[in-house]
C-alpha cells in the first residue's frame, strides 16, 4: 500500500459516529478496502487499536505496509465480515468499542480492468471479491433464464431482467460471455439508456451479478447481527450504504432493534418485534454526503450512513425478515418480471 492516502465517503461522519474520544478504543474495521477508515481510527488517538478485515487477498497483501508501521495497534486478517464476531474473539477484540462497515464494492477493485468488475474497462467477466469460488461469467453462462432474471430482477432492480436475461440465453448459444464489454453490449441492446441521466444501460445488471457472485446482502444481514454480540454496553456501530437493497436492510436492523416496527418485506408481512432493545439510533435516519464532498468524489452521492449505540440487552436471535430480505424470493412468490 502507498503512503497516499485514501480518504472513503462520509469520513467525518463515521468518526462521529463511532463517538472516538479521549479514551483509547478497540474498533472493528469490517470493510479495510484501501485502509482510509482505519487509517483515521488510528490516526484519532495513540491508544487506538483496530482488527480490519477484507475478503480480498489483494486488500490483504497491500495492507501489510500499514500493519508493519502501526507497529502492533493493526490487526489484518482476511475473511467475511459476515463473520466478525468468530473472528474478533480469534483475536481479541470480543466486546469492541466500535464496528464500522462500509458495504459494497471498492474503487480499487472497480479500477482494475482484471477483476471484471466494471464496464467501463474490458476485462474477463469474473466479480469475485475473494478470487476463487463461481465467478460471474460461471454465472452468466451456466444459470437457467428463470434463475438469470430473478438474480436480475431482485438484486439489480432491473425492470427489463427478463429480456435481459433472454438476450443472454440467445448470445451465450454463440459461444460463452467472457468479458465485461461482451456483457454491457448484450444488455445495452435490450436496455435503454435513460435520457439525460448519464447511467450506462448494464449497470444494473453488473450489480445484480456482484451481488449474486458475493452473496453481499447475505454477508450484510450476517455482519449487523455479528457487530449487535460483539460490541460492548454503549459500543457504536456504524454502517455506510451506497444502493437502496442494502439501505433497506440496514434500516430495518435499527429499527427493530431499537424497538421501532419492522416493516414487511416481500417476503413476509408486518410481525411484532417483542424482543429486547440492543441498539439506541445515533443517527436521525440516513446521513448524506454534504455537497463539497459529492463534488470531489461521485460515488459519495449514493452513500447513506446509519448508526445505532449497543445496549445492554442480550442479543435477541437474528431478525428471519432480515434474511429474506437478502435472499431471492422463493419461487411461488416470483413474478412481476418484464
Amino acid at each position: 500500500m502507498t503512503d497516499a492516502p485514501h480518504i472513503p465517503v462520509l469520513l467525518d461522519e463515521v468518526l462521529g459516529a463511532l463517538r472516538l474520544g479521549d479514551a483509547p478504543a478497540r474498533v472493528i474495521d469490517g470493510t479495510f478496502g484501501a485502509g482510509g477508515y482505519t487509517r483515521a481510527i488510528l490516526a484519532a488517538h495513540p491508544g487506538n487499536q483496530v482488527l480490519a478485515i477484507d475478503r480480498d487477498p489483494t486488500a490483504i497483501a497491500a495492507g501489510q505496509a500499514l500493519v508493519e508501521r502501526e507497529a502492533g495497534r493493526l490487526v489484518l486478517v482476511q475473511g467475511r465480515f459476515g463473520d466478525l464476531d468468530a473472528l474478533a474473539r480469534d483475536h481479541g477484540f470480543a466486546d469492541a468499542d466500535g464496528v464500522v462497515l462500509d458495504i459494497g464494492v471498492s474503487s480499487m477493485q472497480l479500477d482494475q480492468a482484471e477483476r471484471g468488475f466494471s464496464f467501463r474497462f474490458d476485462g474477463p467477466l469474473d466479480m469475485r471479491m475473494e478470487r476463487a469460488g463461481e465467478s460471474a461469467a460461471d454465472l452468466v453462462n451456466e444459470a437457467s433464464e428463470a434463475a438469470l432474471a430473478d438474480v436480475i430482477y431482485h438484486y439489480g432492480e432491473e425492470r427489463r431482467a427478463r429480456a435481459v436475461a433472454r438476450a443472454l440465453i440467445e448470445a451465450r448459444r454463440r459461444g460463452r460471455i467472457e468479458t465485461t464489454a461482451a456483457l454491457a453490449e448484450i444488455v445495452a441492446g435490450v436496455v435503454r439508456a435513460e435520457p439525460g441521466s448519464g447511467i450506462h444501460p448494464a449497470t444494473r445488471t453488473f450489480q445484480a451479478l456482484r451481488i449474486a457472485v458475493n452473496d453481499e446482502l447475505g454477508e450484510l444481514q450476517r455482519a449487523l447481527h455479528a457487530a449487535e454480540r460483539t460490541l460492548r454496553p454503549g459500543g457504536r456501530l456504524a454502517v455506510v450504504t451506497f444502493h437502496s437493497l442494502e439501505d433497506r436492510i440496514a434500516k430495518q436492523f435499527f429499527s427493530a432493534r431499537s424497538g421501532r416496527a419492522v416493516a414487511a418485506s416481500r417476503h413476509q408481512p408486518m410481525a411484532a418485534q417483542p424482543a429486547p432493545r440492543s441498539f439506541t439510533l445515533a443517527t436521525k435516519g440516513p446521513v448524506a454526503a454534504g455537497e463539497a464532498e459529492c463534488r470531489a468524489n461521485p460515488r459519495a452521492r449514493s452513500a447513506k450512513l446509519r448508526a445505532g449505540e449497543r445496549t445492554d440487552a442480550a442479543p435477541p436471535p437474528p431478525l428471519s425478515a432480515l434474511e429474506a430480505l437478502a435472499s431471492l424470493p422463493e419461487p411461488q412468490t416470483r413474478g412481476g418480471r418484464r
